[in-house]
């Protein structure tokens, strides 16, 4: 499969494991500690999914809450990632400040932002935004069941695309189609794919084989 290309950034956000502050809505079904395990889970298999699509191009970040996090230094050093601190703000406050200093700042040509909850994504996924990217779109999006999405990749930095967005609820899709119609963007959605949030979602995640098998929180 092609690579991406070394001035193509792909952006992972992750915060620490810490247990009563990861995975909130699952812990009245895991518990504070598992919960917490299955996020360092999640993280852990998404880096190694981006790694894989980065194919050895040094354009793998990890914007980390904390960065001084002892497990997330020790995942971008496994997985070969520019370990960064994560800004302060919303997410969409957090998301442009990421693609500012990507696209600003580092020198990439493109960069595609996910976070660590979509054990569907894979480096297909991520290869086919970077192309949508290098072929003129100003914006690609993964979507989520949910009605949010799980992968925004930009060719620029513009605060419009996350202003206003009423973010954890089931219309921040929407609301970005309508501002990039607004904005006159093109754009690309690529397959709509889901992310571990609920109950539900972490026995679908059980069921589907995504994670190693030989790992599983216990009940």
């Amino acid at each position: 499969m092609p690579r991406i290309g070394s001035r193509s950034g792909i952006l992972v956000f992750a915060k620490a494991p810490q247990a009563g502050a990861a995975k909130t809505r699952l812990i009245p079904l895991l518990g504070a500690d598992e919960a917490a395990a299955l996020h360092a889970r999640l993280v852990e298999h998404t880096l190694a999914m981006a790694a894989a699509a980065a194919a050895g191009a040094g354009a793998l970040q990890l914007h980390g809450a904390p960065s001084d996090d002892p497990f997330l230094q020790g995942c971008a050093t496994r997985h070969g990632a520019t370990l960064v601190q994560q800004s302060t703000g919303n997410l969409g406050q957090r998301m442009h400040h990421a693609f500012e200093r990507a696209l600003d700042h580092d020198g990439c040509s493109g960069a595609v932002l996910i976070g660590s909850d979509c054990p569907a994504l894979t480096p297909e996924h991520l290869r086919l935004a970077v192309r949508a990217l290098d072929q003129g779109h100003d914006a690609v999006f993964a979507p989520a069941e949910d009605g949010g999405y799980v992968l925004v990749g930009l060719a620029r930095p513009d605060w419009r695309i996350f202003e206003g967005v009423e973010w954890s609820t089931g219309r921040v899709m929407q609301q970005t189609r309508d501002r990039l119609r607004e904005l006159n963007w093109r754009w690309l959605e690529i397959e709509t794919l889901w992310d571990v949030d609920h109950p539900a979602d972490y026995e679908r995640l059980v069921t589907s084989g995504l994670l190693t098998s030989d790992w599983s929180p216990r009940r």
